[in-house]
C-alpha cells in the first residue's frame, strides 16, 4: 500500500481529545486511527442511506410491496452511491 503524508491542523484544545481517541481506537498510531475512522464513517454513510431509501420506500410506495429483487437491487444501487462518494 503506498501512502502519503496528508497534513490536518488540530485546535490545541482539541488535542487531548484526539491523543484519547488515537490511543483507544489506533492504538496510538494517528494512521490507524484514521483509517478506523474512516471505515466507521464510511458504514454510517451507508445506514443513512439506507434510512433514506426506507423513508423514500415508505413516502412513495403507498402500500406497495417491493419484491425480493426490487429490495436487492435498491441495496445494490445504494451501496454502489456510498463507495463513489
Amino acid at each position: 500500500m503506498a501512502a502519503h503524508t496528508i497534513g490536518f491542523a488540530v485546535a490545541d484544545e482539541d488535542r487531548p481529545q484526539l491523543d484519547l481517541l488515537v490511543a483507544k481506537f489506533g492504538d496510538g498510531n494517528r494512521s490507524e486511527f484514521l483509517r478506523v475512522a474512516m471505515r466507521r464513517m464510511q458504514r454510517e454513510l451507508f445506514a443513512e442511506r439506507m434510512q433514506d431509501i426506507q423513508r423514500r420506500g415508505r413516502d412513495s410506495a403507498g402500500g406497495r410491496v417491493y419484491s425480493e429483487d426490487e429490495v436487492r437491487e435498491l441495496v445494490r444501487s445504494a451501496s454502489h452511491q456510498a463507495v463513489a462518494h
